[in-house]
């Protein structure tokens, strides 16, 4: 059980170590960091109940509506309100980047569960898959996430136009995830290219909200600095 537990949760604690260490500015705290791993990891349990309640009331069979509604929407609307309920307003989050590594441990803590039910269930054997794909693809999509968190936070006047596209961007390629692996068994044709424009995707993201993050910080040191300046007199 503790080779299965450990080979479940590896590839989430490596990548969020991994986007934790992406930060060129001051590190978050690392208790809030582990605080949102924690409640993805508990947000597994009532999105399960809410996708199997939807299964059994609905007759859901179109592979598009699955894909997006009943799997990618209910899982990123989950993730996305815990985000935005318990990390958006705290002290903590103090620029762009630290939207992407809150929404990106909430996903893994959430990958992280989900992996370890998956692997104790159809065996040992599926965590390499489980880590290259399934896994990688909550992380992934947790950057997308929060690069919109962030950009939301530090931009009120379009607030609510990025809170919106934190929560339908990363549904569209979750998306786009379930929908090559349900059309596209063989993974060479379906998710190889999938998952390559959603690493670059994501790793501009990273690049380009470190930049901003930069800026913005220079950009309030120097109104800091300019305001002491004005307040003593010189």
């Amino acid at each position: 059980m503790i080779i299965i537990v450990t080979a479940s949760f590896a590839p989430a604690v490596a990548l969020l170590m991994f986007f934790y260490l992406k930060d060129e500015l001051e590190p978050e705290p690392v208790y809030l960091v582990i605080r949102s791993f924690f409640f993805g990891m508990l947000l597994v349990f009532p999105v399960s109940f809410l996708q199997f309640a939807i299964g059994s009331e609905t007759d859901m069979t179109n592979t598009f509506l699955v894909s997006f509604f009943h799997v990618a929407l209910t899982e990123e609307f989950f993730k996305w309100f815990v985000v935005v309920l318990f990390i958006f307003n705290h002290s903590a989050f103090k620029t762009r980047y630290d939207g992407i590594v809150y929404a990106s441990a909430v996903s893994l803590g959430f990958a992280a569960v989900e992996n370890l039910l998956y692997v104790s269930i159809n065996g040992l054997e599926t965590a390499i898959y489980r880590a290259l794909f399934p896994v990688t693809v909550h992380a992934l999509v947790g950057v997308l996430m929060g690069y919109y968190v962030g950009a939301a936070k530090f931009n009120f006047r379009f607030k609510a136009i990025y809170l919106l596209l934190a929560l339908l961007i990363p549904a569209f390629f979750h998306g786009m995830y379930h929908l090559s692996l349900v059309r596209y068994s063989a993974v060479n044709y379906g998710l190889m290219p999938f998952m390559i424009v959603l690493w670059f995707t994501a790793l501009y993201k990273i690049k380009q909200a470190n930049q901003l993050s930069l800026s913005e910080y220079l950009k309030r040191g120097s109104h800091s600095l300019y305001s002491g300046v004005k307040r003593n007199g010189y």
